[in-house]
């Protein structure tokens, strides 16, 4: 999470847009960031990743950077690929 607000940190200081627009954007922000920081983190590329889910690495870079409208069976799909699960909480 520490990785996650350094980068929100920087962006926000060299783009004053993103800035601007940041709390009604951030949960989808969110979502794409830690979806590239865990591909990142198990070694894949985008389009490494792609072949996993059978589809083309535009849809990857479209789930990472407008997650705002993901289903929770492509969330699934994008963790299993990853070796990892999906947890999801309600606090």
């Amino acid at each position: 999470m520490r990785d996650l607000k350094s980068y929100i940190a920087k962006r926000k200081s060299r783009d004053p847009e993103f800035a601007k627009g940041y709390e009604s954007g951030y949960q989808e922000f969110k979502i794409g960031v830690i979806l590239k920081m865990a591909r990142e983190e198990a070694g894949l590329t985008q389009e490494q990743l792609a072949e996993k889910l059978h589809t083309k690495k535009t849809a990857i870079s479209r789930i990472e950077n407008h997650a705002e409208d993901i289903k929770l069976s492509t969330l699934e799909k994008f963790a299993q690929a990853l070796g990892k699960t999906l947890r999801i909480e309600v606090t």
